[in-house]
């Protein structure tokens, strides 16, 4: 397997993701920022892996929240 050292989303699942970032922004903020059902309407996490696993556009908008929100910490 090879490593990537320069790259943040190495071995982080989606389901790790998304559950950082609620609880890091919560439900209301994601879907404010990214307008998409799974997070504004009866949201889970189920519901965004199953949609965000299908829809690339919707998958790259919160892997780029994701980095963002590590970025900002490690300030």
């Amino acid at each position: 397997m090879e490593q990537q050292p320069n790259n943040p989303l190495h071995g982080v699942k989606l389901e790790q993701i998304i559950n950082d970032l609620v609880a890091h922004y919560g439900w209301e903020y994601m879907g404010y920022n990214i307008a998409i059902r799974c997070f504004t309407h009866d949201p889970s996490v189920k519901s965004s892996l199953k949609f965000l696993r299908r829809t690339p556009w919707a998958r790259e908008k919160v892997e780029a929240m994701y980095l963002k929100m590590l970025k900002n910490k490690k300030r």
